[in-house]
């Protein structure tokens, strides 16, 4: 037996329907309330769900990270050689990697450029994933450029790039997630690629985990910083969770401003709900005078309204997933990401609210109607 047969077994369900469909027009103009109402607030959560996922893919692979950089009390413009020492003699758990930078353009054999940010490091590996290639812990010579600006200039492993006057051969492409320049994108090089700077403009040290990055953090900050000086800005991004919060709390926003247009819907139903039964107010008396029950009366006008609700649930579901897929594809490249339940948890939400509020709207309609007496209805 289907659902459909079960439910047709049961009168208040059956009259619930076919009053519905006794006045199309003002029934399918409350359902499309429902379906706005259902849009808004599923495609505003996945929205954020499809925000969230991205953060936190992106700012997971620098959560176990310290940045340090010259302080605005420093007598340098950067970090100095004896820091990167001092910070090596205290952080024996973690691996310090110095960085030089600057920008350069990059050309390719046709002749287009492309702007990017360089930087002089030793130890590659321990900051950079490949899709080509392997990042060595020693870098000595050699190249890795960021996937992006190989794409954009044709660039493939093994081809020369220059800097400076000096050719050198691209080892290995840079995952764009972990690519840290701007712009065009990343172009790594050995330190002594940028031997004319004499101080470090970043330091970076890769912890273990995001706590053990923290303590690191403060241990330095407490060695190198005091109340009215700061030597070295000291960043951590272990608190990438404070992220997480805050997106959290956006996504409630969201879904208040998306409820906004539920509420509305439901003050359609309401309005609909109350003209319907005063339209029928001659034959719910009838019903009441053979012998209908108050509760059957109820039963019936509040399944009128649940079933307004279900069918503009599920239509706003429906055109919910249709743009959570089109949402997820655009912010995180991944369509399927919108039936994970960060993102399909909305659809479920957005169906029982839909539901929840089309019944609350149909209490007030459907007591009046099962409260008033056979005789003053049959009168009227």
């Amino acid at each position: 037996m289907s659902v459909v047969d079960f439910l047709w077994r049961f009168p208040s369900v059956q009259m619930a329907w076919r009053n519905l469909g006794r006045n199309k027009l003002r029934t399918v103009l409350a359902a499309l309330g429902i379906i706005i109402g259902v849009v808004s607030i599923c495609s505003l959560g996945m929205a954020t769900a499809a925000i969230q996922q991205q953060a936190t893919s992106q700012l997971g692979s620098i959560g176990n990270e310290v940045s340090i950089t010259s302080g605005q009390d420093s007598d340098t413009d950067g970090v100095t050689d004896d820091q990167v020492d001092t910070m090596r003699n205290l952080v024996t758990d973690a691996e310090v990697v110095p960085q030089k930078t600057n920008s350069t353009t990059v050309s390719s054999r046709n002749g287009r450029e492309v702007r990017v940010s360089v930087t002089g490091v030793t130890n590659a590996a321990a900051l950079y994933n490949l899709t080509s290639g392997e990042a060595p812990t020693r870098l000595l010579s050699g190249a890795l450029l960021s996937n992006s600006t190989a794409t954009t200039l044709g660039i493939e492993e093994g081809d020369p790039v220059e800097y400076d006057g000096q050719l050198y051969r691209v080892q290995g492409l840079i995952e764009e997630e972990n690519a840290f320049g701007f712009g065009g994108g990343e172009l790594v090089l050995p330190e002594s690629a940028l031997s004319e700077q004499n101080h470090y403009n970043v330091v970076t040290i890769v912890a273990a985990d995001s706590a053990t990055a923290t303590e690191i953090g403060g241990e330095l900050d407490e060695y190198f910083n005091t109340e009215d000086e700061e030597e070295l800005s000291i960043n951590t991004f272990g608190n990438a969770g404070q992220v997480g919060g805050f997106l959290e709390t956006l996504s409630l926003a969201l879904l208040a401003i998306g409820g906004i247009s539920l509420v509305v819907a439901s003050v359609a139903i309401l309005n609909v709900m109350l003209m319907s039964t005063v339209e029928r107010r001659g034959e719910i008396g009838v019903l009441r005078a053979v012998g209908i029950r108050r509760s059957e009366v109820l039963r019936m006008i509040l399944t009128e309204a649940a079933l307004m609700g279900a069918l503009g649930g599920l239509i706003g579901v429906l055109l919910s997933l249709a743009a959570g897929l089109v949402i997820f594809q655009m912010i995180t490249g991944d369509p399927l990401g919108a039936l994970q339940w960060s993102g399909f948890q909305y659809l479920v939400y957005g169906f029982g609210f839909a539901v929840v509020a089309s019944i609350l709207s149909g209490i007030y309609p459907a007591w009046k109607a099962a409260n008033d007496r056979p005789v003053d209805a049959l009168r009227g």
